[in-house]
């Protein structure tokens, strides 16, 4: 099992959701984030004054996949969400040692 994270642009939630929906993915957590990559920013015009805009919002999901479907799942988050312009976002992949779901008991894959 992998913890999928991706943090993508606000606007293509859901979007990203949908098509993970109708893929037959159940459960992720959504957080809204903050932060910069390579671009660090950008100028922004507020009244007149020009000021830097050091954290661009962002949405960062977070999924817990089986390994048989870890790559449907990576394309579906980066074809969903490319705009191909600086700033898309990026994909993390984590190991998942174990996962138990509290209600039933269950563990491993059964508690996804």
């Amino acid at each position: 099992m992998k913890i999928v994270t991706a943090i993508i642009r606000p606007h293509a939630l859901e979007v990203v959701r949908s098509a993970l929906q109708e893929a037959g993915v159940q459960g992720m957590t959504v957080t809204e984030v903050r932060g910069f990559g390579r671009q660090k920013g950008h100028p922004a015009l507020y009244r007149g004054a020009e000021y830097k805009v050091a954290f661009q919002p962002r949405i960062q999901l977070e999924l817990a996949v089986d390994d048989a479907r870890l790559d449907e799942v990576t394309e579906i988050i980066a074809t969903q969400a490319r705009t191909g312009e600086v700033g898309d976002g990026k994909i993390f992949i984590t190991s998942l040692d174990s996962v138990t779901r509290i209600r039933t008991g269950e563990t491993g894959i059964e508690a996804i």
